[in-house]
């Protein structure tokens, strides 16, 4: 896809040096008609959203519902599953030793490490729908609404329309965010909603407006709370400059109840309910699921932690993670931070822009007068370049390969400097030649042609690799634990699948997850731990049909009953413990 995007644009860049009128009578028309619609700005955002959720719903046939595949994932849809049976957490399992998997804590309580946010998206999709997949359609929806709601406070409405409906193509489709359980879409929301009331509560001073900045901050701040920050910091100051301002300032009590109020309102109840959220999850509303996570397993997030030797495994997996892969990582970034910069500014570059949607600023960049200077940009310009700055400094602090998600704020900011290097780009005459705005339609028809593309090789079955994460989720062939589900289920009664690694077993893909209420589960997934420790789990659920699964053998790999391995004395005698005892805070694991 990536090359076939980038061919798109070296063919679009001859036509423009020769054909630059090449389909201006066909989009006359059509632009025409986008202009009226688009002065219907409360209709425009409707059509927006509502084309977002009927396009992913007629792709269905080629595009199914995703099964989970990342740590992410599943770790999410734990915590939407366990809100979907009205609790937010999960009493610890006496077999929790088992059970233990990434991006989960054990204890004190059986839950998430994430924020409740996208969960909550997938939760109501879970009891409204019976799929926690419709809550992120619905967000992905919401999104691309409220995409266009906050460009249409920045841009006129002709240049917000376009950038709702590059959303729907770009974001609302085949992009992970509609596709996967990770939550950037609900992120987004909260971005846009921020960005998008900042100029209308300067504008028109509404009660409204505020309390959608307050919403929108809520949902940052359930979400992605740190990055959240550094997105919100601009925006803070701006706002208090203005409202502060010796000259255009409005009479104190009009903003102290008219902006004020109802976002210092709205953001008590958002740390009220987080404070309750954590209370419940951790033991204490100011520990978060992420500290609990770090203090069991040792994660490093940022380039100035450092290993704890002290930390123990219970399990070999998750000691190949975290020693392995996640301090590899962190290690390289400390070693290397600009390498990692430039890195974490391709992979989003990928997601946001790609070949097609950079197009406007590299030609906006010849096409602008000798002699422009900073002083000439706009001010609306400086200050979105200001927020993605301020947001990417954020995200150059972390040690991550930051997954295009953790920026998922600033999508509206990426959206606005796109369009607005059109609006100037279609300005631009080449020997009395309308060379900009055949550019302008150009990246549009590319996006146009690429979802068609991308749509026929789902229809094909063609399978689409990609060395990073663009606008389009790559295929992956048909691994994980979702076919030896469908095949369990068809099964009567309920099993416990036993996973056995080899010493090799790639860690990311992982096997050992479960719903929320493990005992009342169809199948619940446990790691083999040697034929003592075992024999104790079989016993403790001993109304269930046992399996052993070993995901290594094959690239297909099939359940066999567990006591026929046994009496055909087929296990192997290694096992998949570290080796030594692991205390979570005072309390020891219960088998040792």
């Amino acid at each position: 896809m990536l090359l076939i995007e980038t061919g798109l644009v070296l063919v679009t860049l001859v036509i423009a040096l020769f054909f630059p009128q090449l389909g201006s009578r066909l989009f006359f028309p059509v632009e025409r008609r986008l202009a009226c619609l688009a002065r219907r700005r409360r209709l425009v955002v409707l059509v927006v959203g509502l084309a977002a959720l009927g396009l992913r719903l007629a792709l269905l046939p080629i595009l199914p519902i995703p099964n989970p595949v990342v740590h992410d994932e599943f770790s999410h849809l734990l915590l939407a599953d366990t809100l979907a049976h009205g609790r937010l957490a999960n009493p610890t399992h006496p077999m929790w030793v088992h059970f233990e998997t990434f991006h989960v804590n054990q204890q004190p309580t059986y839950a998430s490490m994430y924020y409740p946010g996208p969960a909550i998206f997938m939760a109501a999709g879970q009891v409204i729908a019976g799929r926690p997949f419709w809550g992120v359609w619905l967000g992905a929806g919401v999104m691309c609404a409220a995409i266009c709601w906050a460009l249409q406070g920045w841009l006129p409405p002709f240049w917000a329309l376009l950038g709702g409906i590059l959303a729907v193509i770009r974001l609302g489709t085949f992009s992970y965010w509609a596709n996967s359980y990770r939550g950037g879409a609900v992120t987004a929301i909260g971005g846009a909603l921020v960005i998008g009331a900042l100029p209308r509560i300067r504008r028109h001073l509404r009660i409204r407006d505020s309390l959608l900045m307050g919403l929108g901050l809520a949902i940052l701040a359930s979400s992605r709370p740190y990055e959240g920050l550094f997105f919100c910091v601009p925006i803070a100051f701006a706002l208090f400059a203005w409202m502060f301002g010796r000259n255009s300032a409005p009479p104190l009590h009009i903003l102290f109840w008219r902006i004020a109020i109802p976002i210092a309102l709205v953001m008590c109840l958002t740390a009220a309910g987080l404070g309750y959220y954590f209370w419940r999850t951790t033991g204490s509303p100011f520990h978060m699921g992420y500290q609990v996570n770090n203090e069991n397993y040792g994660v490093m997030y940022f380039l100035w932690d450092k290993a704890r030797p002290d930390v123990q495994y219970d399990h070999a997996v998750m000691r190949n993670y975290y020693i392995g892969q996640v301090l590899a990582q962190h290690e390289v970034a400390r070693a290397h931070p600009s390498q990692s910069v430039l890195f974490k500014a391709a992979a989003l570059w990928l997601f946001y822009l790609g070949p097609a949607m950079t197009i406007p600023m590299l030609m906006l960049a010849g096409a602008l007068p000798p002699g422009f200077s900073w002083k000439q940009v706009s001010r609306k310009t400086r200050f979105l370049l200001l927020i993605g700055g301020t947001t990417f400094a954020g995200l150059a602090l972390l040690s991550c390969m930051t997954p295009a998600h953790y920026a998922a704020a600033t999508t509206v900011v990426v959206y606005g400097l796109v369009l607005q290097a059109m609006r100037r780009l279609r300005l631009w005459h080449r020997r009395t030649r309308q060379t900009g705005a055949f550019f302008v339609r150009a990246v549009f028809v590319i996006c146009v042609l690429l979802l068609l593309v991308r749509a026929g090789a789902a229809a094909g079955d063609a399978r689409i690799p990609e060395p990073f994460v663009g606008w389009c989720w790559p295929d992956s062939p048909l691994v994980g634990r979702a076919p030896v589900t469908a095949q369990l289920k068809t099964y009567p009664g309920r099993h416990l699948v036993i996973v056995r690694y080899k010493a090799d077993h790639p860690v990311q893909m992982e096997w050992v997850y479960n719903e929320a209420d493990i005992d009342h589960a169809k199948i619940v997934w446990a790691r083999d731990m040697g034929p003592t420790d075992n024999a104790e789990l079989i016993r403790y659920f001993s109304d269930r049909t046992v399996w052993l699964l070993q995901p290594d053998e094959s690239l297909q790999p099939k359940p066999y009953p567990y006591e026929v391995l046994k009496s055909a004395n087929l296990f192997s005698t290694a096992q998949q413990t570290c080796g030594a005892p692991k205390t979570h805070g005072s309390k020891e694991c219960p088998h040792r």
